[in-house]
């Protein structure tokens, strides 16, 4: 199996792509880029089994409603229109509700920060990709998931604060050396150093991490009640076993899924991702 991690961002300088080909008992990190193009994304999302973006696949049904509305001219005044909760349902989507319940991380708002500039990158992106006949199923079903490497890290017992930007080169480091030695049948090679120097890249090898284990059934899926929300806004993928279990497959041998991985993802209520 061959995944792949973007950490997208707004403009090339800043983003990263990352690709992890997979053995039946570890990982190599085949290739990284730091300043990743479209043409190079484009390029992981087509030839990867599936690959993991850090960065919101939609934007809030509501919110978008709402925007509707108002260009038209015939938005409804709100009740309480400076109310928290009535701002809260226009700048969030359900899967940040959610990952904030399971993880205790607030995913930036899509409709209301800086992130909408990376989203609108994203939504381009993603409509060049069906353009070339690939699917894109927002709630996570297709090649693409959307991915959150810091809830991920969080998921693992692994840092997740503070180690973004050059003045926090020490803790990028610290985290680097936690998840190799959490993970010591995942190989970085020559690409090490690069992780070490830039957290987009970590976060690019987080995201691809993650994207397997949304291929593998070890990552919450939205249940009935959020599948249409997650279809349409996105769906963050969020692992729901150890980083050493990627390993290994969540499927036997003959396609069916692994019974005693899904009871023991049912027990923990991870799975549909619902509240």
């Amino acid at each position: 199996m061959l995944t792949a991690g973007i950490d997208l961002a707004a403009e090339d300088a800043n983003t990263a792509v990352a690709w992890v080909r997979w053995t039946a008992t570890g990982a190599v990190l085949e290739e990284l880029i730091v300043g990743a193009d479209d043409d190079q994304l484009l390029r992981a999302a087509s030839v990867v089994d599936k690959a993991g973006i850090d960065c919101p696949l939609g934007w809030p049904e509501p919110f978008v409603e709402f925007i509707v509305a108002h260009h038209r001219g015939d938005l409804a005044a709100p009740t309480d229109p400076i109310g928290r909760d009535w701002r809260r349902t226009l700048a969030w989507r359900r899967t940040d509700l959610v990952t904030h319940e399971l993880t205790g991380r607030l995913s930036l708002s899509v409709a209301a920060d800086r992130i909408a500039h990376t989203a609108m990158r994203c939504a381009a992106l993603l409509a060049r990709v069906a353009e070339d006949g690939q699917s894109v199923d927002r709630s996570g079903g297709g090649p693409v998931v959307e991915v959150y490497p810091a809830a991920s890290l969080k998921q693992w017992g692994l840092p997740h604060r503070g180690y973004k930007g050059r003045q926090n080169s020490g803790a990028l480091n610290d985290l680097v050396d936690r998840l190799t030695n959490a993970a010591p049948w995942l190989q970085l090679g020559d690409f090490e150093p690069v992780c070490r120097g830039s957290d987009h890249a970590t976060d690019a090898v987080v995201a691809a991490l993650t994207a397997r284990a949304a291929a593998i059934g070890r990552a919450t899926r939205p249940g009935p009640d959020d599948l249409a929300a997650a279809a349409t806004e996105g769906w963050i993928a969020l692992p729901t076993t150890p980083l050493a279990s990627l390993t290994t497959s969540a499927r036997r041998s003959d396609g069916t899924p692994d019974e005693d991985h899904l009871s023991e993802v049912r027990a923990s209520g991870a799975t549909t991702g619902s509240s």
